[in-house]
């Protein structure tokens, strides 16, 4: 099992293919499924995802006490530009552990890998995601007008915006 960084209260690791039951209690509920660019799994759909998201190198678990809590999608594109994301189980939210493992994704990323910039795509009525990327520092990039259809009534576009946080600012460098 491959770890990549530990904070005060969570591991960060590489999934295996045995988190598929912990993985089926955040992919099959629809409220914490209902803002993802996905539709909400099956648990049998889970035991797959569990295999691809192993052999993945973008997206990783989140484990508290040996429970897959979350699942951060951590993303290379171009020009040590990263995007992230992230899925919590619906009992473990609101009690910082996305912030505490997005944030400590961020040290890690700055500070072990050559990442320049780490963006978030936040659709712009998910206010707890909102809050939590603010929280963190990002700032607001860009404001994408009706990009994405909703899931309940394909005729009504949601607006998202981009949130960014760039290498010598988390690291307090001025340019």
């Amino acid at each position: 099992m491959t770890v990549l960084f530990h904070t005060e209260r969570l591991i960060v690791r590489k999934f295996v293919p045995e988190d598929f039951e912990d993985l089926a209690d955040i992919l099959t509920d629809q409220n914490v499924t209902y803002f993802e660019p996905y539709e909400t799994f099956t648990k049998e759909a889970c035991i797959q995802e569990a295999v691809n998201f192993s052999n993945s190198d973008e997206f990783f678990a989140v484990v508290l006490e040996n429970k897959v809590i979350g699942k951060i999608y951590f993303s290379k594109k171009d020009f040590g530009s990263y995007e992230i994301g992230y899925t919590f189980n619906l009992e473990y939210q609101g009690k910082g552990y996305a912030g505490e493992s997005v944030m400590g994704m961020m040290k890690y990323a700055f500070s072990s890998l050559d990442v320049r910039r780490i963006f978030a795509e936040v659709n712009a009525r998910n206010t707890r995601s909102i809050k939590l990327v603010e929280k963190l520092g990002f700032r607001k990039e860009a404001d994408y007008k009706e990009l994405l259809p909703r899931k309940e009534n394909k005729d009504i576009f949601d607006d998202f915006y981009v949130y960014a946080m760039l290498r010598k600012e988390f690291l307090g460098i001025s340019s």
